[in-house]
């Protein structure tokens, strides 16, 4: 499936969200320190992490420590701004999708590491500052999920 790496995440709920999302889709989720909340904070286990999700969870000390991690994957970056969007790129079960903290984005050594066609965003209105993080990211996954054919056989249908 798909690996979800969360650079840097500050609002527990959203990680929190993502995480259900991953165990929703088998999607596995990184977490880059630093972190902008606890693991065991209210309001992430009220998103949704209990100990069975808790498994999908790896904490990285750092960026490179991730990259290091996933060093065999095809990597994207989302982002606003990028000019190829989600569902003009065929995703491949196995890549990565990087995706940068809510308030800030990925800053621009990290994105620099990205090619532009490695790099992708998500359509909107003109104007539009961008979506939330756990919006962007189940826009996403969902998208790459269907272009495997949601797990399923097409026998299954």
């Amino acid at each position: 499936m798909f690996e979800i790496v969360l650079y840097q995440p500050e609002i527990p709920p959203n990680t929190g969200n993502i995480l259900r999302l991953c165990a929703n889709t088998g999607a596995r989720l990184h977490l880059v320190q630093p972190l902008g909340f606890a693991l065991d904070d209210r309001r992430m286990r009220r998103a949704g992490l209990d100990h069975s999700e808790r498994e999908r969870i790896t904490v990285h000390t750092d960026f490179q420590a991730v990259c290091t991690a996933l060093a065999d994957r095809r990597w994207l970056a989302v982002e606003t701004g990028a000019s190829q969007h989600h569902d003009q790129i065929a995703f491949k079960p196995g890549d990565v999708l990087l995706f940068g903290p809510e308030t800030r984005g990925l800053p621009e050594d990290v994105l620099a590491q990205f090619p532009p066609e490695r790099r992708l965003s998500l359509p909107q209105r003109p104007g539009s500052r961008s979506l939330n993080l756990s919006n962007a990211v189940a826009v996403t996954v969902y998208e790459a999920w269907r272009q495997q054919g949601f797990g399923f056989s097409s026998e299954a249908g």
